[in-house]
């Protein structure tokens, strides 16, 4: 059975972010990502595509299904009422919220190992919500807080924190064991 893994980019400014992240997703097998705050989409109010964003995603926009969401917290809601359906079933579970962010509560990426968490397999039968937060920063304490786990890549020089569009390659590739 196969199962979803759900991206969640919450206020991320950079059209060019934004593209990479979906240039990962696409990479790393994420189904869907949902655009949060004032992450901008692929397409833009007038309903043209954003060629600054196509840039760096370089076409996976086009293969990533993605959706607008304004409430953040309406959709951790909704996700959590929520399992991918399959052929294999019909009943409805939740899925796990993984927020990947500094923070107190944080664990060490590399020792996170989550029963669902490999992509394109079900061993818990649980799918995988991983959200991202803003460039400075970062996901807020309150989004942090409906998380089931908050995960972190440990920073070994002088600066504080990677690129988001970074991180998220890093934590997606290590945590699913791509």
């Amino acid at each position: 059975m196969k199962k979803e893994n759900i991206l969640i980019l919450h206020n991320i400014r950079s059209v060019e972010n934004v593209g990479a992240m979906f240039r990962t997703a696409d990479a790393a097998g994420v189904n869907k990502i949902y655009l949060t705050g004032y992450t901008p989409a692929p397409i833009d109010r007038f309903g043209r595509k954003r060629k600054d964003l196509a840039k760096s995603a370089l076409g996976a926009e086009e293969f990533v299904k993605w959706e607008q969401k304004k409430n953040v917290f309406s959709l951790i809601a909704e996700l959590r009422r929520e399992k991918p359906r399959t052929r294999a079933s019909s009943v409805r579970g939740r899925f796990f919220i993984i927020g990947i962010e500094q923070d107190k509560k944080s664990v060490d990426y590399k020792t996170l190992r989550l029963p669902s968490a490999k992509l394109g397999t079900s061993r818990s039968g649980q799918g995988n919500v991983f959200i991202m937060g803003s460039e400075i920063g970062g996901i807020p304490k309150n989004i942090l807080e409906k998380c089931d786990i908050i995960t972190e890549i440990p920073m070994r020089g002088k600066k504080e924190s990677l690129n988001v569009s970074v991180a998220l390659g890093i934590a997606l590739f290590r945590i699913c064991n791509i």
